[in-house]
């Protein structure tokens, strides 16, 4: 008997060494494939990565050599993904609180809406492009800042709202009912109560789907055009930081190339920004929700 048990343990300490190590190389991967491609990116990008890359935008003659740098496409992603993440927030919130809180969790409708945003979620952004560029016939607009955004927030819909979708169900029950228990109306509980307390979820889930929304070229390449300018108006074309990596890449110019990679760098640092700003707002606001 002692020994089929101490055959047992040694079998159940064999299989856990596995998965812990199992465990650690997995994070090695993950963290040596972060390290690799931002390594690789930021020494590309060294002999072109200037002061002159986010202050100036494009010169005359820039795509063969001459001087200038990609401001343009740093305000322009900015624009579109600023845009396109509010835009996805008057859609996403209100429809992820009725899900939550005036329909039962397990009904066919919310079912149906959760199967939804997962197909959604997993549509390339290129049709989420093709798409846009329809609508942008039928409204007979011209590829700009409004049709990009309009595209980008489409693309953004269906990740910012399953993610909030996942927080807010995490909300225990009690929480509403006590808020209902004191007189309070769906309404009330909805934005006093549950998003109070989903706060740094939903935070996060802003902005992941703004760091989607700045680093993605396919939904954009067919609705917001391209411009060496910085847009003053919702209907003229604008650059964005995926696009101009795309084009300079395109070039045969090694300088122009270079400047591609540094463009790279400049996306990488805003969404290592971007994280960095999630976890700082995350910390802040979790002390003030319930445990």
């Amino acid at each position: 008997m002692n020994f089929f048990r101490r055959s047992k343990l040694k079998r159940r300490k064999a299989v856990e060494v596995f998965f812990i190590l199992l465990m650690v190389v997995s994070t090695a991967i993950v963290i040596g494939c972060l390290l690799l491609i931002t390594g690789t990116i930021i020494w590309k990008s060294l002999p072109a990565l200037k002061i002159s890359m986010i202050t100036q935008t494009p010169k005359g003659g820039y795509y063969l050599g001459k001087e200038g740098g990609v401001l343009n496409a740093i305000v322009g992603s900015f624009y579109l993904a600023s845009g396109a993440t509010i835009l996805s927030i008057l859609l996403s919130l209100p429809v992820v609180l009725y899900l939550n809180l005036y329909t039962k969790r397990s009904s066919l409708i919310s079912n149906f809406t959760r199967f939804s945003f997962d197909v959604l979620w997993g549509i390339p952004s290129i049709v989420y492009g093709a798409f846009g560029f329809i609508i942008m016939i039928f409204l007979g607009l011209r590829a700009s800042l409004l049709a990009g955004t309009i595209t980008v927030a489409l693309l953004e819909f269906p990740i910012m709202s399953r993610a909030m979708d996942e927080v807010i169900r995490l909300v225990p029950r009690e929480l509403q009912d006590a808020s209902y228990s004191l007189g309070a109306t769906r309404l009330e509980t909805a934005f006093k109560v549950v998003v109070r307390q989903s706060l740094p979820g939903i935070l996060t889930a802003i902005l992941l789907a703004f760091g989607r929304g700045i680093g993605d070229a396919a939904s954009v390449i067919f609705t917001a055009g391209f411009s060496d300018s910085i847009p003053s108006s919702l209907f003229q074309p604008v650059a964005t930081l995926p696009l101009a990596i795309f084009f300079q890449l395109g070039t045969p110019f090694p300088e122009v190339q270079e400047r591609a990679y540094a463009s790279a760098a400049i996306l990488t640092m805003i969404i290592l920004l971007i994280s960095i700003i999630s976890r700082v707002l995350i910390k802040k606001y979790k002390k003030y929700l319930i445990q």
